[in-house]
């Protein structure tokens, strides 16, 4: 750490006098974030990625969502499905209301609890996720050949496995 001493900044600062002082931190100065920044300047920028990309897709962002977690989870009730999503009963139930009319998902009597459907995924929602899947990889995939270098290539490929697992930490596995 050292001192960085200034006029007229804003910032976290001492005030000594005229002087303005903060503390730096070496990694500061070497351009290196501290955690709460990166995560922050992270979660910003992988946000507006993905809505960026999603507005490549063609079906309603509820629907496709439903459609992923079935495809990974396989078949799921309704409410597992709200739980993962995050959204309240009656939204993930629209969606798969929306779903059911389109025959993209079916739902069978739940094993163990006859009051509950289980939903699975049908072929035809299997292929209707994969064409929005590619879709949105298309699209991405022409930007990052179309923008970044190869060396900036490289290192977005290196941070996937950091990505990686930061999300299985998060997730608790």
């Amino acid at each position: 750490m050292r001192i960085q001493g200034l006029r007229g900044s804003s910032g976290t600062w001492g005030n000594n006098g005229a002087e303005m002082y903060r503390l730096v931190d070496r990694r500061e100065e070497a351009g290196v974030m501290d955690g709460n920044r990166l995560a922050e300047e992270l979660r910003l920028a992988i946000g507006r990625l993905v809505r960026t990309v999603r507005t490549a897709d063609t079906m309603p962002p509820g629907e496709a969502a439903v459609l992923g977690y079935l495809d990974r989870s396989g078949p799921l009730t309704t409410a597992d499905i709200a739980q993962q999503r995050g959204v309240s009963h009656q939204s993930a139930a629209k969606a798969v209301k929306e779903l059911l009319a389109q025959g993209l998902v079916h739902a069978e009597a739940h094993p163990s609890d006859g009051r509950k459907l289980l939903l699975h995924l049908t072929p035809a929602g299997s292929g209707r996720l994969a064409e929005e899947r590619r879709r949105r990889a298309d699209w991405l995939g022409a930007a990052i050949n179309d923008v970044l270098s190869r060396d900036e290539r490289e290192t977005l490929e290196a941070a996937l496995p950091l990505l990686s697992r930061l999300t299985a930490h998060l997730n608790g596995k």
